[in-house]
């Protein structure tokens, strides 16, 4: 039964990521670290949301602000740590509390297309990145703070969508390196490979199909919902010990 869960939770995370350009954490991370535990279901959420930002980028490479993003990937790299020392130290109830409110309160943030003024510019990009490192590698949903620096930035979801896919190489790969890949067994990782490949292929069929309005919003109800889901089971998990 767990397989076919963690089969279903990667095979959606890779349809809607290759619809929006991220989604991946936001929507499997909460069911991810329910199945796995925080540690595991945050580092396999990276390294299958790494995967398929490089099979996206490997189309749309040419369009990448090479310039915007070395700022907020740098920063993302000297913030990784920071997300890892927190995944280590803290228990695993107070953990799931955290990530809880991180999806949830990114996910409102973005819904709301909030502007700050503070995400815009070279500052505005090293501190989206400072921040979406700490959340990649704590909770593994890296991705709002860069939304919302697009947002302050103006961009179109077109300038966007490749811009996502080079920031979610970089900053999955940094934090795959400083947790170490997940111990799952052989079998379990040809499944989420199959799973993956799936969902990417039915992600590029629905993207003809749905538009971008709908897709966005049905990315972000599902992980609102996964995220007060996360927070709930922690504060409860708190409540019992």
């Amino acid at each position: 039964m767990d397989d076919i869960l963690l089969v279903g939770i990667v095979l959606l995370g890779a349809s809607v990521q290759w619809l929006t350009g991220m989604g991946f954490a936001l929507v499997a991370v909460p069911a991810l670290v329910l199945l796995l535990g925080p540690a595991e279901g945050v580092v396999l959420a990276n390294c299958a949301s790494g995967v398929i930002c490089l099979v996206g980028l490997a189309e749309g490479w040419r369009r990448v602000r090479v310039g915007a993003m070395v700022p907020l990937c740098v920063a993302a790299g000297c913030t990784v740590p920071v997300g890892v020392w927190l995944t280590r130290r803290l228990p695993e109830p107070v953990l799931l509390s955290v990530m809880g409110v991180l999806v949830t309160l990114a996910v409102l943030l973005v819904m709301g297309g909030a502007r700050v003024r503070a995400l815009r510019g070279a500052g505005g990009a090293v501190a989206a990145g400072a921040l979406g490192g700490v959340m990649n590698s704590a909770a593994g949903v890296g991705g709002p703070p860069m939304s919302l620096y697009a947002v302050n930035a103006g961009w179109s979801v077109r300038e966007f969508v490749p811009n996502a896919f080079f920031y979610g190489v970089v900053v999955n790969v940094f934090s795959v390196v400083a947790h170490g890949v997940p111990g799952l067994g052989t079998a379990r990782w040809v499944y989420v490979a199959l799973a993956l490949a799936v969902g990417m292929v039915i992600g590029r069929g629905l993207a003809r199909r749905l538009s971008e309005r709908r897709a966005r919003w049905l990315v972000l109800g599902l992980a609102l919902v996964g995220g007060v889901t996360t927070l709930v089971k922690g504060v409860w998990g708190m409540w019992e010990s």
